[in-house]
């Protein structure tokens, strides 16, 4: 089968409902629904975490980045982080571990890929807050929330490979013209992301960065632009954009990107950093 006929098969799929989680997505789908829940307090969520240990190793690592802790004191346990961080970044951390357990996969290969694409994934997450909060004026949980989830489709075609060997072989173009479009807003879907998110995720997936940014796409489609991990599905369909965030730069206010960025830096490693493990 062509590949551009099994994303197609694949986007009916999940159509029409038939969406396959690998087990521990599964897991992770059910925390993260219980935390979407508008009644679901701090308590109960400190519970839902303490249950799943990789979210409650994320949620202690992101709590003690420069983010969120400057004072450095060091914070050890996951209701004390959970407090600082509050529901809406413990919703944006669900879903990187929603996320990240579907990066399973049949081969090494594979396997490497979504290792890379996690990788891009976690910097472009923590840039996007540091963007929302200090360029766009955006809502810094929901810019984190929207850049975990943006390459949640290729994440969900990785979990998929074993079943279509070749899928993610070279020369990916049809993940371009098909599976962005039917893939990735599928999975968006099925995983119940609100609207806003999904059009934001579409101004990045058409790549039209408007200046100066202000929108939440701006804000998303900038901060996949200025990530220093590119998406190794660029290699894959031979769009590399080297040399594009070099040129990015323009003043905000008595500031210019790079220098909010440079300020930032710190910021930005330790968020990646407690992403990305």
């Amino acid at each position: 089968m062509e590949r551009y006929d099994i994303l197609k098969k694949i986007a009916a799929e999940i159509d029409r409902g038939e969406v396959i989680f690998p087990t521990g997505a599964q897991v992770a789908l059910k925390l993260k629904s219980a935390l979407d829940d508008p009644d679901c307090h701090l308590d109960q969520a400190t519970r839902l975490i303490q249950a799943e240990p990789l979210l409650s190793a994320k949620v202690v690592a992101l709590a003690n980045s420069a983010a969120f802790n400057p004072s450095g004191r060091p914070i050890t346990d996951v209701r004390t982080a959970a407090v600082r961080l509050g529901l809406g970044y413990l919703r944006a951390i669900a879903a990187s571990v929603v996320t990240r357990q579907l990066a399973t996969a049949a081969t090494p290969k594979d396997r490497e890929l979504a290792d890379r694409l996690w990788q891009h994934t976690a910097h472009v997450a923590a840039l996007a807050q540091v963007i929302a909060r200090r360029v766009t004026r955006l809502n810094p949980e929901t810019a984190m929330f929207a850049a975990i989830v943006h390459e949640v489709g290729a994440f969900y075609l990785v979990s998929r490979s074993g079943e279509y060997p070749g899928l993610l072989d070279e020369d990916f173009s049809a993940w371009n013209e098909t599976g962005e479009a039917e893939v990735g807003r599928a999975v968006l879907e099925a995983l119940s992301v609100p609207r806003e998110i999904v059009d934001a995720i579409d101004v990045c997936w058409q790549g039209f960065l408007a200046m100066p940014p202000t929108t939440l796409g701006d804000t998303l489609l900038l901060a996949d632009e200025l990530s220093p991990v590119e998406s190794p599905l660029r290699d894959l369909d031979g769009c590399p954009r080297e040399g594009m965030a070099a040129s990015i730069d323009l003043l905000l206010g008595e500031q210019t990107l790079a220098e909010i960025l440079q300020e930032s830096a710190d910021e930005v490693a330790t968020l990646s950093a407690a992403l990305r493990t």
